[in-house]
């Protein structure tokens, strides 16, 4: 049910890019989706997710995304980084940590 409500306003949170169809969506949602919210990361950064056809306006995307998913990390509604695609569980952690490393934002995972 996106957009029936404004969203909170968070320090940093991870917004996920997605749409219809997306095989890799889906894969996203069935191997790391459930979890996600439980990790240190999860903590840390809360899982938001938009649809590619109707992006917030209250997020600032340094481009818009074309792909997905695209997992886009936001501070202050700035983007400060994203990862595009999804590669495997392995692939993502890894990524996401580097991500939120490189902006020091700190979670109990390091890389």
């Amino acid at each position: 049910m996106l957009g029936l409500f404004p969203w909170p306003s968070l320090a940093a949170e991870l917004v996920i890019v997605e749409q219809d169809g997306c095989h890799w969506c889906a894969k996203w949602n069935e191997e790391i989706g459930p979890i996600y919210p439980k990790t240190d990361e999860g903590q840390r950064v809360p899982l938001r997710r938009v649809n590619l056809r109707a992006l917030p306006d209250d997020i600032s995307f340094s481009s818009r995304p074309v792909f997905t998913p695209t997992f886009v990390l936001i501070k202050d509604g700035q983007e400060l980084g994203r990862i595009e695609g999804y590669g495997g569980d392995e692939f993502f952690w890894f990524l996401l940590n580097k991500l939120l490393n490189a902006h020091s934002i700190e979670t109990g995972a390091k890389f």
